[in-house]
């Protein structure tokens, strides 16, 4: 088994432990920072590096597309490509396909799309996913899945669960074809992992029937999609924490793309072990800053004599040499350095915060936890 549980916490569902990956072990729970084209907009290697990212996500789809499979496979597979050495989750693309619903239309052999960048035409299959995450050379691959919209007809969903599941069994086929292939046309370890998708809409029923389906399938890992894409805060809670009664525990949890502060703790204490969100980059290009003592739109006028940093308790870079009347200037002024020291913040933020959660639950006091102890 590639996951292993450290310990567990006492008072909640939350445990600490170790994902193992060809390209090194992630201490679990965990936050990847987004990458979708291969890069963490506006960071470095050496950015993310410093703010003690464990691993980062890429996205099949995007990359597939641009720059595409041959200048990638050519460079040596993405992790020499961007020049990082740490672990790499690529997603299928099925959220991409979902969010561009005017550009696609789902069939049961695969997604027949129109390119977001020139128009052109493709079809993805569930082979086809695996085959270009395998030229990618990602250590953990998602498969093709179908993302539904809420709120959604419970027919639709069905229909969505039944395809989803359809598409985890020939993408685990693939996998183990690939797997099987000469060394000459992979580009990564053998040691590539799978997670399957669990689907189902807001519909208890359908989440039990989609996780038993991924279950006996069987993959290295279980991963819970198709929540926040609209629903209200406690339904999404409700669906998250029904349906991971039924996850093995002996596996490793992904939570896909949730990702405020409060709901990584919250989602921490069901059983939740690695997470990805766009928020802390998107919102730090945008101007706020995660923080100890709550949210800091810098922006706003009340910074612009404000010598403080943006957290007087962090020590990354950004709040040991700036201060938020600085960073308001430069997001006045338009200058890009203000965009990347509020994002360096926030990934620096959240690490720490996985940090802190992981400690919690070393000394059994997660129940209690909260942001304001990210720096204890």
């Amino acid at each position: 088994m590639p996951f292993t549980i450290l310990q567990q916490d006492t008072s909640t569902k939350a445990r600490l432990g170790l994902l193992r990956t060809a390209h090194g072990d992630i201490q679990t729970p965990s936050f990847m920072p987004v990458g979708t084209q291969g890069t963490v907009k506006g960071l470095s290697p050496q950015d993310l590096n410093e703010a003690s990212s464990q691993i980062i996500l890429g996205n099949a789809y995007h990359l597939y597309l641009r720059p595409g499979l041959d200048i990638i496979k050519k460079a040596g597979g993405l992790h020499k490509f961007i020049s990082w050495e740490k672990p790499i989750l690529t997603d299928s693309g099925g959220y991409q396909i979902f969010s561009l619903a005017a550009l696609r239309k789902v069939k049961d052999e695969g997604v027949e799309f129109q390119s977001h960048l020139d128009g052109s035409a493709h079809f993805l299959t569930p082979e086809k996913v695996i085959e270009i995450q395998n030229v990618l050379g990602s250590d953990i691959m998602m498969p093709l899945d179908e993302c539904v919209h809420y709120p959604c007809e419970k027919g639709h969903a069905q229909k969505a669960l039944e395809r989803t599941t359809y598409w985890a069994k020939r993408s685990k086929l693939a996998a183990s074809s690939e797997l099987q292939a000469p060394s000459s046309k992979l580009q990564t370890p053998a040691s590539q992992l799978l997670f399957g998708i669990i689907q189902g809409a807001t519909y208890e029923d359908l989440r039990k029937e989609s996780a038993k389906q991924i279950i006996d399938t069987g993959f290295d890992g279980y991963a819970i999609g198709g929540l926040s894409v609209g629903e209200p805060k406690d339904l999404r809670y409700n669906m998250l924490s029904f349906t991971m009664e039924f996850l093995p525990s002996e596996s490793v949890h992904y939570l896909m793309g949730i990702g405020t502060p409060d709901d990584i703790i919250g989602a921490v204490k069901t059983g939740m072990d690695i997470f990805d969100c766009v928020i802390p980059t998107r919102y730090g290009r945008n101007g706020s800053a995660f923080t100890s003592e709550g949210k800091v739109v810098i922006r706003n006028g009340a910074y612009s004599a404000d010598f403080k940093p943006l957290d007087e308790r962090c020590p990354c870079y950004t709040c040991r040499n700036f201060s938020r009347s600085y960073i308001r200037h430069l997001f006045n002024a338009e200058e890009m350095l203000g965009l990347r020291l509020v994002s360096y913040h926030n990934i620096y933020f959240y690490n720490k915060l996985l940090e802190a959660i992981r400690k919690a639950i070393k000394e059994n006091r997660l129940k209690e936890f909260n942001v304001s102890l990210v720096y204890s």
